[in-house]
């Protein structure tokens, strides 16, 4: 899935905190948004590995979430928000395609690693792949409750999220092509960081 899809549904999960807690909707909106993106920042070092969690994230919630019931401070609910943002984000990336360039043509069979297993997770291809248009469907229904429950800044980064996803979607196939061949181009010394997929 996109990222922006991702920060989407981390927000999501935030939007309970404005009828029970109001006070705390901030904190859980911005631990939503920054657990929804935070495990790609294995973008460069183990993609869907390094950062991704998808059993042992989703253990660690259950208690972050039953301490944020019982002491409902801003860091509780930050941490109990955030960390189901980042395990609904790994356990979401098995839902879509592998760890390919083009991951429309279904070559890789490598979704997200789970640690628990000591395995890849295969692809299910329920969204063919980050950029597809049933992405920016499932970024656009997430995005509605909070354009129209949110507040001001909620709804703007909600609308813009859907409007980024939607011209994400307009160059997804080309930017392949263009990151084939920029890459070659790069300096030798910087190669190594580029993620295995493009090169």
């Amino acid at each position: 899935m996109m990222a922006t899809t991702h920060a989407l549904l981390g927000l999501a999960l935030a939007l309970p905190l404005l009828a029970v807690a109001p006070d705390l909707a901030p904190a859980a909106f911005l631990a939503g948004l920054v657990g929804g993106v935070a495990p790609d920042l294995d973008l460069y070092t183990g993609h869907r590995k390094t950062l991704h969690y998808p059993v042992y994230g989703s253990i660690a919630t259950v208690p972050a979430v039953v301490l944020a019931a019982l002491v409902p401070t801003p860091v509780t609910v930050a941490i109990a928000v955030g960390l189901a943002a980042a395990a609904l984000h790994a356990v979401a990336d098995a839902a879509g395609s592998g760890l390919e360039l083009r991951p429309w043509q279904g070559t890789s069979e490598r979704a997200v690693y789970s640690h628990y297993h000591g395995r890849w997770v295969r692809p299910r291809r329920w969204v063919r792949y980050d950029g597809a248009p049933e992405d920016l469907f499932v970024a656009g229904i997430v995005a509605v409750p909070l354009v129209m429950l949110g507040d001001g800044p909620v709804t703007a980064l909600a609308a813009g999220l859907v409007a980024v996803s939607a011209v994400y979607v307009l160059l997804r196939k080309p930017l392949a092509t263009v990151a084939e061949r920029l890459v070659p181009l790069l300096p030798a010394a910087v190669r190594p960081y580029v993620p295995a997929r493009y090169l």
